[in-house]
């Protein structure tokens, strides 16, 4: 069994009617990029990156991928709605799905029962049935600054 990232995107700006394309505020860049070297630091080795095709989702995963070295690939399942995290991942090792509010937090419950709340930029950690983690921006920003 693969362990599985889910990480919610950063904060993105205000919609004008077409919710796809919001793209990332400087503050969601930053926590976008605080996951990845986070993700890195703790020498997390990724098979995958899957994301959902909206430019906030799309953005979060290509800063949070970079340091892991990793192209994100679009995952349409991600888009929003219920998906299948481990069948998603099947055969491509651990794997980070980055995605939006309710669906991350729904498929960390059905997979665990832990009633998670997936903040901006925060990252829950699912290997089998348990949840492992559950880090906020903040704590993940904080894993980043510590380059040892």
């Amino acid at each position: 069994m693969s362990v599985l990232y889910l990480l919610r995107h950063g904060d993105a700006e205000d919609g004008d009617g077409d919710d796809a394309a919001r793209r990332l505020t400087e503050k969601g860049r930053r926590q976008a990029e605080a996951a990845g070297h986070a993700l890195a630091l703790l020498d997390v080795g990724l098979g995958a990156c899957l994301t959902s095709p909206r430019v906030r989702a799309a953005e979060t995963a290509r800063l949070a991928c970079a340091p892991l070295g990793v192209e994100p690939e679009v995952a349409e399942e991600l888009d929003g709605g219920p998906f299948d995290a481990p069948g998603l991942a099947a055969g491509r090792g651990d794997a980070l799905l980055v995605g939006h509010e309710p669906d991350l937090s729904d498929e960390v419950a059905r997979l665990t029962g832990a009633r998670a709340k997936m903040k901006k930029g925060g990252l829950a950690v699912v290997d089998g049935s348990t949840l492992v983690a559950l880090l906020r921006p903040a704590e993940l920003a904080a894993i980043a600054a510590a380059k040892g």
